[in-house]
C-alpha cells in the first residue's frame, strides 16, 4: 500500500512516500480500514519535528484522525462488519501506524459509524478535535446549560467545534479571534461574542460580557501567557482547562485567589497508556457527536485538502498558524 513515512525527526521533508505492506487485523478487536481521508492536526507536526512517543520505532506512519470503510475484522468484533463506514482517532503517535496511508488497523472500541451527513473528508477531520473539546468541556469542566465559556482561538480546529459543543449544551460562548473574517465565521457557528484579541483585552471583554462576574469555564487552546491571563476572566470557583503544559514561569496568583479548578487535557493519553475503558469512552463521544451532526448542531470546516503524497506541504501550511478549521489528506 501507499503511505507517507516519517523517517526521522525533523522538518516536513522527513515525510517521504513509500510502498509498505498492507497491515492485517491481528487483535481480537481490530478493524482493517481502507482509509478514504486522514485529518491532520498540530500534534502531527510536533511529533514530526520533536520526535514521536516511541522514537525507537522509526520509520513510522503519522496521523491519528481517519475515516474509511471496514474491510476485515478481528474475531471478537461485535459493533462493525466489512463494508461499514467509520471514523476514528487511533494510532499515529509512533506506536501503532497512523492514517497517512491507504490502510490502517483500528481498535473497534475507539471507532464510531461515520455520520451519514458527512463525507469522508469532513469525517476524517473530526475525531481528534471533537474528543479534545468534549473531554475539556464536559469531562473536565462539566459545562452545562445556563453557564458561560470563554473559548480561545475559536476559528481553529479545536475551537470551532468547541463553540458548537458548548452551544449544543446550552451554554453561552465568547471566543477570541484574530480577524473580522474569523469573527464572522465564529458568529455563524453560534458564538455570542467574538473578541478581536489583537486590539481588545479579552479579560476586560469577558468580564464586561458577564457583568463583572467572569465566565464559568475558560478553555485555553493557546498556552503561555494566555493560560494564566485567562484565570482573570474566570469566575471564583470556576474551571480553567488547558491543552498545553503550563511553563515554569506561569503566574498562578489569580488562579489561586479565585480557587479555580485547573484541568489539563490530552486526548492521546488513553492510546498511550492502552486504557481500554477510556478508548471506549472516546468511541462513545464520537457516537454522541455523530448524532449532533445528524441533528444539524455540528459542522466541520475544512480549510484545504491535499493528496497523500503532499503531506509535507500540508504540515508546512499548519505550521504557518492562523488556521480556520482543519486540513485533510486524501488517501485515494
Amino acid at each position: 500500500m501507499k503511505a507517507m513515512l516519517m523517517t526521522t525527526a525533523g522538518g516536513p521533508e522527513v515525510l517521504q512516500p513509500a510502498d509498505v505492506d498492507t497491515p492485517a487485523p491481528t487483535g481480537d478487536h481490530d478493524l482493517l480500514v481502507r482509509v478514504r481521508a486522514s485529518g491532520i492536526n498540530p500534534v502531527d507536526t510536533k511529533l514530526r519535528s520533536k520526535g514521536t512517543y516511541y522514537p525507537d520505532r522509526l520509520p513510522t506512519i503519522l496521523g491519528c484522525d481517519g475515516a474509511g470503510v471496514v474491510e476485515a475484522v478481528g474475531p471478537a468484533v461485535e459493533r462493525f462488519a466489512p463494508g461499514d463506514a467509520v471514523y476514528f482517532c487511533h494510532g499515529g503517535i509512533g506506536g501503532a501506524p497512523g492514517t497517512y496511508a491507504e490502510y490502517t488497523v483500528v481498535d473497534e472500541r475507539c471507532a464510531a459509524r461515520k455520520p451519514a451527513s458527512l463525507d469522508f473528508v469532513q469525517a476524517a477531520a473530526a475525531p481528534l478535535v471533537l474528543i479534545t473539546a468534549w473531554e475539556a468541556l464536559h469531562d473536565r469542566a462539566h459545562l452545562h446549560a445556563g453557564q458561560t465559556a470563554l473559548i480561545h482561538a475559536g476559528a481553529g480546529g479545536v475551537g470551532h467545534v468547541a463553540i458548537q459543543l458548548a452551544k449544543a449544551a446550552g451554554a453561552g460562548v465568547c471566543t477570541t479571534v484574530g480577524s473580522a473574517e474569523k469573527a464572522s465565521f465564529v458568529t455563524r457557528l453560534g458564538a455570542d461574542l467574538a473578541i478581536p484579541y489583537k486590539d481588545t483585552d479579552f479579560v476586560t471583554a469577558a468580564l464586561d460580557w458577564t457583568d463583572g462576574v467572569g465566565v464559568d469555564v475558560g478553555f485555553d487552546t493557546v498556552g503561555g501567557a494566555t493560560f494564566h491571563k485567562t484565570a482573570e476572566a474566570v469566575r471564583v470557583y470556576g474551571d480553567l482547562v488547558t491543552l498545553l503544559q503550563p511553563g515554569p514561569d506561569t503566574d498562578w496568583k489569580q488562579a489561586r485567589l479565585r480557587n479555580l479548578r485547573i484541568s489539563l487535557e490530552l486526548m492521546l493519553s488513553p492510546m498511550y497508556y492502552e486504557l481500554n475503558d477510556a478508548l471506549r469512552h472516546q468511541g462513545w463521544i464520537l457516537e454522541q457527536c455523530a448524532q449532533l451532526f445528524e441533528d444539524g448542531q455540528l459542522q466541520m470546516h475544512i480549510q484545504q485538502t491535499f493528496a497523500l503524497e503532499e503531506a509535507a506541504e500540508a504540515h508546512r501550511l499548519i505550521e504557518t498558524g492562523g488556521m480556520t478549521g482543519k486540513v485533510v489528506l486524501l488517501t485515494e
